[in-house]
């Protein structure tokens, strides 16, 4: 499991930079289609070795980093897109309808998942998300993109590397917003990760139980993704992450002060109704504020720290959880997180 997920996280981080400038240097749209066509073709080739008989784990490996190369090349792309096809006043509502589906995905898919593998073994689960992808890249094909026009494009890509970081430190708002997603991510990653470690160990081992976790929080994560979509804007973006940072700190809090498994399931769906407001004003403030033929870099730096600071967080949480409660570490993490929250908030506020 730790070589799958070295495989799956590392490669993407390497790659998200140079992702960002393929995004603003060509039609983001080819480059979608062509990222998914590649992760695809990598799953192909899985299904027909594992279908002749070679099923190696070091098969599955070499294809979970081909995949994650794709990742981090098509995800830049995909966030930079939206404001070419949704009109600016649209942004939240659409991506409110995104986090939605996310959050009944994330609720069906371990259903489906098991359902599939019971039923058509792990060689046609391959094969579907041959099929999905390609049914995707066809309805992709169908949507008209046009390329941006291209200003802070030079002729060296490791360039517009740096030109896109500095573009990214340099303005103020991004840099602020790119620190506090640096601590944001860190200091959830208890909650994230560690919860279901909680529920085994104070709560009970019961399959019921931790399925109780996880419909909790993507069920109240669906609600959150609805409420987006209806309430359609939020006229102050910053403040909305600030103010949702500091909600998530206080119920992670008070998940490790949890007196009974009803109480954490209360605090658990709260937790999730926070999430696509907070995922939704990030993302809709980042597309509103860089520049058109930028936001590839941007949205790349962002997901280098992202997903870079999720296996820093474990290294540490992780072998932490073994020595202290994982209660403590969520009653701590939280009040660091409330923190963090305020301090961007006032920051912001300041404007410095």
């Amino acid at each position: 499991m730790m070589l799958a997920t070295v495989c799956a996280l590392v490669p993407q981080v390497l790659i998200s930079l140079f992702g960002g400038v393929l995004a603003d240097r060509y039609n983001r749209k080819h480059l979608i289609m062509l990222s998914d066509s590649f992760i695809a073709l990598a799953t192909l080739v899985l299904a027909i070795s594992f279908l002749l008989g070679f099923d190696r784990l070091e098969l599955l490996l070499v294809a979970s980093v081909i995949r994650s190369f794709g990742a981090g090349i098509q995800m830049p792309a995909v966030s930079a897109i939206y404001p070419q096809l949704v009109p600016k006043e649209q942004l939240t509502r659409v991506q409110g309808i995104n986090q939605t589906l996310t959050s009944v995905l994330l609720l069906l898919s371990p259903a489906v998942g098991g359902i599939l593998l019971g039923t058509a073994g792990i060689v046609g689960a391959f094969f579907l998300d041959v099929i999905t992808a390609a049914i995707a890249v066809l309805v992709m094909s169908r949507i008209h993109v046009e390329r941006i026009m291209t200003v802070h494009i030079t002729t060296s890509i490791w360039n517009d590397i740096r030109s896109g970081i500095d573009y990214a430190f340099g303005d103020k708002r991004l840099r602020r917003l790119i620190i506090f997603v640096l601590f944001y991510f860190f200091l959830i990653t208890p909650a994230a990760v560690l919860t279901p470690l909680m529920v085994e160990r104070t709560f009970g081992s019961e399959i019921w139980r931790l399925t109780a976790n996880e419909i909790a929080w993507a069920g109240a994560s669906i609600v959150g993704g609805l409420f987006v979509t209806l309430k359609g804007e939020f006229q102050d973006k910053p403040r909305t992450m600030a103010l949702c940072t500091v909600a998530f700190g206080v119920i992670f809090g008070l998940l490790g002060l949890s007196w009974n498994f009803s109480s954490y399931l209360v605090f658990m769906g709260i937790a999730g109704f926070f999430l696509p407001v907070i995922v939704t004003a990030q993302t809709v403030y980042v597309q509103e504020t860089v520049s058109p033929d930028m936001l590839g870099r941007v949205f790349s730096v962002l997901q280098l720290i992202m997903a870079g600071s999720f296996p820093i967080a474990m290294l540490f949480f992780g072998p932490l959880a073994d020595i202290v409660r994982v209660e403590t570490i969520l009653l701590i993490s939280g009040v660091l997180l409330a923190m963090v929250g305020v301090i961007y908030g006032l920051s912001e506020k300041r404007g410095g």
